[in-house]
């Protein structure tokens, strides 16, 4: 894995998944981040998560990488050079709780391995990336499934608000919404990333 310089994500892309969790549908991006201390690829070995703070929820997404430095005006065909499966981990409890106090999200989004990537391929362009869906396999059971055309957000509107807003540089890493579906993980879950049909990576879950 390359090195990576900024992880972006961004909240509630997709309409289903926002209703699921009962909260309003942005009318623009809403984007957080996690600590490069979060990231993790899925390479068959365990990941270690915090056993002990509530309910970890998986959220599964595309992820894409920015190649070169934004300017304004580049097309997405452009600027991402490649892009991958992840998991967006969520410590759902603790997020409730910030949320009641107005707090930000990140005690809930930035711990260790919080940010699980897979395989990263090349960017075969937007048409293209719509033609197949992304899932997540638990334990032989798939439970997510999603296609970017089904985003509030597409990827032009997606790196553009991130440029504008944070900058936006070779390295940088976007984490574009995850689907409806999200659910708690247990220790000794064995989760699987798939494109399509192809596996990206796997990873089974320790709790500590």
């Amino acid at each position: 894995m390359n090195n990576v310089n900024n992880i972006y994500c961004v909240g509630r892309n997709y309409a289903a998944h926002a209703k699921e969790l009962q909260n309003e549908v942005p009318t623009s991006p809403m984007l957080f981040s996690k600590p490069t201390h979060a990231l993790v690829e899925a390479a068959g070995q365990k990941v270690s998560l915090p056993g002990n703070r509530g309910s970890i929820h998986f959220e599964t997404e595309i992820v894409i990488r920015i190649g070169k430095p934004y300017e304004q005006g580049i097309k997405v065909e452009d600027i991402i050079d490649s892009f991958t499966i992840g998991i967006d981990f969520t410590l759902r409890d603790v997020q409730s709780e910030l949320k009641k106090k107005g707090h930000p999200w990140l005690l809930a989004k930035g711990f260790p391995n919080s940010a699980i990537v897979s395989k990263f391929i090349p960017f075969p362009g937007i048409e293209e990336i719509k033609k197949v869906d992304f899932s997540l396999i638990k334990n032989e059971e798939k439970v997510q499934r999603g296609n970017i055309k089904n985003m509030l957000f597409d990827l032009q509107t997606i790196i553009d608000f991130t440029a504008l807003n944070f900058g936006l540089g070779e390295g940088d890493l976007i984490y574009t919404g995850t689907p409806e579906g999200v659910d708690p993980v247990n220790d000794n879950d064995h989760l699987t990333l798939l494109w399509g049909n192809s596996i990206l990576g796997e990873c089974f879950i320790k709790f500590d």
